[in-house]
């Protein structure tokens, strides 16, 4: 019994030396595989920042084309407006000297009506071109003829055109008939 304790005690002992020797190689291996680790780990930061510093690049070239494209828009856009303002300013002056032309002619026209127009004024304008009340068709522009016919019959209470014979009665049956020849003289002139 003796032999086996013996044989038993070797080969436990051989056993354990065997595993240590085990253990110890694995420990040796650890070292290895954490070095590979910590370089593919460096590798893999590296080829992180190289793609980080390419997007930026790329990122960059966009933004300086996109800055381009906006920069000519805009320029497109300051000189289209520039052109209509310019334009807008043309006409506006054009606008304005027509206005001014069309004031002296009022004021020069209006100074050549005779006085009794001015009771015509009040419902068909300065310029003969309102129609009375909304009814009556524009005087100005009559041939004189039909305009001294026409108040010669509101006078006379033979006329009533638009339901207004009544109230043009009231406005000219003072008038004279030198008075009527001015009026009808002077609105047909107007244009």
């Amino acid at each position: 019994m003796r032999k086996m304790t013996i044989l038993s005690v070797v080969a436990t002992s051989l056993l354990l030396i065997g595993c240590g020797q085990d253990k110890s190689a694995e420990t040796k291996a650890e070292p290895v595989k954490t070095e590979t680790v910590a370089e593919k780990a460096t590798k893999a930061v590296e080829a992180v920042k190289e793609t980080a510093s390419s997007a930026v690049e790329k990122t960059t070239e966009v933004a300086k084309e996109a800055t381009k494209t906006v920069t000519e828009k805009a320029t497109k856009a300051v000189e289209a407006t520039k052109k209509v303002a310019s334009e807008a300013v043309a006409k506006t002056a054009e606008v304005a000297k027509d206005a001014k032309a069309a004031v002296v002619a009022a004021t020069t026209d209006a100074s050549k009506a005779p006085a009794s127009y001015g009771k015509c004024a009040g419902c068909h304008g300065k310029d003969g071109k309102m129609k009375a009340l909304g009814k009556s068709e524009v005087i100005a522009g009559q041939a004189k003829a039909d305009l001294v016919k026409k108040i010669g019959e509101y006078k006379a209470g033979t006329r009533n055109v638009a339901g207004m014979g009544g109230l043009m009665k009231g406005q000219v049956v003072t008038l004279s008939d030198a008075d009527i020849d001015a009026i009808a003289t002077y609105v047909s002139g107007l244009k």
